[in-house]
């Protein structure tokens, strides 16, 4: 059995959802600049459909509207 250090960040990706990063972390953006966190977790979005990038809004869980074939 493991012990965890409740300020480790930890990081979990979820089967067609997103990564939830818990504990200690800094977000930066492509130029290195911090994206300030809400919490101390926060899910980031992976299906590129959020309106608030770079969270999730759950948006993955909407259906996707095709076109009929």
């Amino acid at each position: 059995m493991t012990t965890q250090d409740d300020d480790a960040t930890q990081l979990r990706a979820y089967p067609d959802g997103p990564i939830l990063v818990r504990g200690d972390f800094v977000l930066l953006d492509e130029d290195g600049d911090a994206i300030p966190a809400p919490r101390r977790t926060v899910a980031l979005c992976r299906c590129g459909r959020t309106a608030i990038p770079p969270f999730c809004d759950g948006t993955h869980v909407l259906p996707r509207h095709g076109t009929a074939s």
